[in-house]
């Protein structure tokens, strides 16, 4: 590696662990969970960490079908009635307000398949207590409604977008639309969004030759390429070497360019770096090389109304059931919320190793919610 890299962020850069170190017991020093201090109490898990950060998948439903979140035979999508209605997500986003979550992302699917997405927008962004509302979307319908989205309160974008050739991105993502992508990163842009998140899932042999392209979109641009190690899911194939550990993405890059440590931050999932001169920034994201577990502040809710307190781990609780339940109250579901949360694992779910994920049982990325 190069000189100025490693004395500049050998400190600061998490050291990958061995296996026998990633797994971790199912909980903290105290077995049980202390009475709740009020309906409002903050979400703490055993292990001391705080979660205020929320993702809302809004729909099983996508119009792409990219190569490691949707299996090559499709999925089964869920009968509507047993997807949540918009009110039981409304109700769902206030009672998570109530315990302190302050940021909010929406994501599927394709969350703006949805025709009632601006108005969705609106409603969580009034919520008390919600500082942040952002999207992650593969931008194709975009242009149709970012100009609504910026004025309903959306306060971030995540853009999935994992090559710059419009031949592999008809390969990745099984679908033409790479143009409409690049025009809704300009719209984006030019409203105001500063940064502007593309997220690029990197598959060895695949696009692992455009990490060089991708940084040098950040030249001028407010941009954050974040760099995201390929991940296990149900049936998306995944195998070792496939993935490419986020240190070789940071190799490949720094072949032609110098890297800066800019910004580390307790919650975030991306370790960012500022090439020289630049006016963007590019992160990683080292789910499994590096796993940042012990600042993990977030939750998932799937179309179908399941609490995953961990993105790896097959536990799921219904809430969707828990409200839909004879005399249910919101006071019920806020203790569904604290029982799962405290049987999170300290890390992956509780597996060892990536292998380890890739054998369990959990679900297609597309009906978790990336």
């Amino acid at each position: 590696r190069g000189q100025a890299l490693s004395k500049e962020t050998a400190a600061a850069a998490p050291v990958p662990r061995e296996p026998s170190e990633i797994r971790r017991p199912r909980r903290g020093p105290s077995s049980e969970r202390p009475p709740t201090e009020g309906p409002s109490a903050p979400l703490f898990d055993s292990f001391g960490r705080k979660h205020d950060y929320l993702r809302i998948s809004l729909t099983e439903r996508c119009n792409l079908r990219c190569v490691y979140c949707m299996p090559e035979q499709g999925i089964d999508l869920t009968p509507s009635p047993g997807l949540l209605t918009t009110d039981e997500i409304l109700r769902l986003a206030s009672t998570f307000a109530d315990m302190g979550v302050t940021k909010i992302r929406l994501t599927g699917g394709e969350p703006l398949v949805r025709k009632d997405i601006v108005e969705i927008c609106e409603h969580l962004a009034a919520l008390p207590g919600i500082k942040h509302l952002g999207i992650t979307t593969n931008a194709i319908l975009l242009p149709r409604y970012i100009e609504r989205l910026r004025r309903a309160g959306v306060t971030a974008l995540n853009v999935s977008l994992d090559t710059l050739d419009a031949d592999r991105y008809m390969l990745i993502t099984r679908r033409n639309g790479l143009g409409k992508v690049l025009d809704s990163i300009r719209m984006a842009e030019a409203l105001g969004y500063d940064p502007v998140k593309i997220n690029c899932v990197v598959m060895n042999g695949v696009n692992d030759d455009e990490l060089g392209a991708f940084a040098e979109l950040t030249r001028d641009r407010p941009l954050e390429v974040r760099f995201i190690e390929y991940m296990p899911f149900d049936d998306n194939k995944w195998e070792r070497r496939k993935m490419m550990p986020f240190m070789a993405m940071m190799d490949r890059i720094e072949q032609h360019h110098g890297l800066k440590l800019v910004h580390e931050a307790r919650g975030e999932t991306a370790q960012l770096f500022r090439l020289p001169g630049f006016r963007g920034r590019v992160g990683f994201i080292a789910s499994m090389t590096t796993a940042f577990c012990g600042t993990c502040n977030r939750l998932r809710l799937t179309a179908d109304g399941n609490l995953k307190v961990c993105l790896f781990g097959e536990d799921e609780w219904s809430l969707r059931d828990a409200m839909r339940a004879p005399g249910a109250t919101d006071e019920s579901v806020r203790e569904l919320v604290r029982d799962a949360l405290w049987a999170k694992y300290a890390g992956h779910g509780g597996k060892a190793s990536a292998e380890e994920i890739a054998a369990t049982a959990n679900r297609p990325m597309i009906k978790i919610g990336g």
